[in-house]
């Protein structure tokens, strides 16, 4: 089968929504709609990582954690597709940053509810982490959230490039039977660095064997 790709260039933000009413009307305009979702604890990389996949400035970086605040969506399409579908790029806001004040810590809530109660099925959600700091308190809360929300999960860990030692990276591999026991909802586990590259294809050819799966099974309308 022919290499499917995400189309770099195609890829364009088109709404920033932090309210319930935003985001419960947005998915009963787009009940249809095949996309993935990225989200993870503060400061591990998301921003950078999704511009890796989907395109340069796709997502804005920076130092300060807890930047996103808001579910930012984007569209984009695929390369090598006979059809020009549009699907739809997530970037949901960061959790467990300490700086982040109450009253936007219960509005994360608020729209992650809205956000992911909606969910049709056809979106793959991606749960970043840093390789250094892996399974961190503020991860394990986040699966105890998302858990009975039965979502197909992929869990990318960034920043493998800031491991040095081998026996860095043979501890975090050794996680991993722990973490698919403990995280049901967890298909599968990347190693991954958004400034290296280490680890992107095969992340990679999973996120596009999706899309391409889903065309295959659902009618897309244009």
């Amino acid at each position: 089968m022919e290499k499917i790709e995400v189309d770099k260039g195609s890829t364009q933000f088109i709404r920033a929504y932090n309210s319930e009413e935003q985001i419960l009307n947005w998915w009963d305009q787009h009940p249809d709609a095949i996309g993935i979702a990225f989200v993870g604890r503060s400061n591990v990389g998301k921003s950078s990582l999704i511009n890796r996949l989907f395109g340069n400035k796709t997502a804005k970086t920076s130092k300060t954690p807890g930047r996103t605040q808001k579910i930012n969506i984007f569209t984009f399409e695929l390369l090598n597709e006979q059809t020009q579908h549009k699907f739809f790029l997530y970037d949901l806001p960061g959790y467990g940053h300490a700086q982040v004040n109450k009253a936007m810590s219960k509005n994360w809530t608020i729209i992650m509810d809205a956000f992911l109660s909606q969910l049709n099925g056809k979106t793959i959600l991606i749960n970043l982490q840093d390789a250094r700091h892996p399974d961190q308190k503020m991860d394990q809360q986040f699966y105890q959230y998302i858990n009975p929300k039965h979502i197909e999960i992929l869990l990318a860990f960034n920043k493998m490039d800031k491991l040095k030692k081998q026996a860095q990276r043979a501890a975090l591999n050794k996680l991993k039977p722990q973490l698919f026991e403990s995280y049901k909802h967890v298909k599968e586990i990347f190693f991954v660095s958004a400034e290296s590259k280490e680890g992107l294809e095969p992340l990679e050819h999973t996120i596009t064997s999706y899309f391409h799966d889903m065309l295959d099974t659902t009618k897309i309308p244009e």
